[in-house]
């Protein structure tokens, strides 16, 4: 009786058991999370698809490389790489992209003509979360980067998150411990800290985030020639935020995404004060100059962390929707 008992419950365990692995391959194989090639099945052509429209972007607008590569940092830092950023405002919820910390970004819209090309193709397959990180890798190897390969299968938010952005993202202006926190709280580590900053070698830097540098007196850091330059661009102590007054974050070759950001702030002509505490602390200057030396070095550190950056607590399987439209949660643009 008792050996009767035993093989029952060793059955009961046995069939517990297999049961359990059933359940977690089934929960596996709906939700397989980030891999590469996630739409191979469902729409094959998404990622050729969307290279080709950031190509032709680039080609009739130049700085939209340097906008899909500020959207990635400004929606994965913020909780989700889910494509929060993208969403507009409504009457009750302010957008992330409207916010002070925003200041600056532009060219969604032509993110939408990316999303609605791939709808052509896959109505309702492809998330704007996927759209927004393929498109920054894109545009990262147009501007002369590396080919990065990023994995797929994000899901869309649906909500913006501007009242805890601050929270977040880091600022250009805190101390160089506090941005050093903040990309540690997602699993960057100071090398890719210091090479995620050298995307600073492309774009530009509004007057508005450069003149507390510049009046009521220089930063007596700058050099002497960069200061002329800078004070012609900015001539103005509270420059206007509607006017495009800007200085080139790289005037050597300002298009280019290369080491020569990291020569430049060894000689002062970093422009934000994150660029100078880069090159001025102890914890990151021996890679500023290693990054300097070494464009392989910059670039096999700079693919590492936008890796890292583009997975960060992504919403996969079921959780979140596929957006119809970027700029609006499904709900919304239903009752619309």
């Amino acid at each position: 009786m008792a050996s009767s008992k035993a093989l029952c419950f060793l059955l009961f365990v046995a069939i517990f058991s297999v049961s359990a692995f059933a359940a977690e391959d089934n929960e596996a194989q709906q939700d397989p999370g980030l891999v590469l090639n996630f739409y191979k099945d469902t729409c094959p052509q998404a990622e050729d698809i969307i290279r080709e429209q950031v190509k032709l972007l680039y080609k009739r607008h130049k700085n939209t490389a340097f906008s899909w590569l500020r959207n990635l940092f400004h929606d994965c830092f913020v909780q989700s790489c889910d494509a929060s950023l993208l969403l507009d405002s409504t009457r009750t919820v302010l957008s992330e992209k409207e916010t002070d910390r925003s200041f600056g970004m532009r060219n969604f819209r032509y993110l939408e003509e990316v999303k609605e090309a791939v709808e052509r193709e896959c109505p309702g397959v492809v998330s704007c979360a996927d759209i927004l990180v393929l498109s920054a890798r894109d545009g990262i190897e147009l501007v002369g980067g590396p080919h990065i390969q990023l994995k797929t299968g994000r899901r869309d938010g649906r909500r913006s998150r501007a009242e805890i952005l601050e929270q977040y993202l880091p600022d250009h202006n805190e101390s160089l411990t506090v941005v050093l926190e903040r990309f540690a709280s997602i699993g960057i580590d100071t090398k890719g800290v210091v090479a995620l900053l050298g995307a600073h070698s492309v774009g530009r830097t509004h007057c508005v985030k450069l003149v507390h540098r510049l009046y009521p007196e220089v930063d007596p850091s700058f050099p002497a020639d960069h200061v002329e330059h800078m004070l012609k661009k900015c001539p103005d102590a509270i420059p206007d935020p509607k006017a495009v007054q800007y200085v080139r974050n790289d005037r050597g070759t300002p298009m280019k995404l290369d080491n020569n950001y990291y020569r430049n702030i060894l000689d002062n002509k970093g422009l934000l004060l994150v660029d100078y505490q880069l090159a001025n602390d102890k914890r990151t200057l021996p890679l500023v100059k290693k990054m300097a030396k070494s464009q392989d070095y910059f670039f096999q550190e700079f693919a590492r962390a936008i890796t890292i950056l583009s997975e960060n607590n992504p919403l996969t399987g079921t959780k979140g929707e596929i957006r119809r439209q970027c700029n609006v949660a499904n709900k919304l643009h239903h009752d619309a």
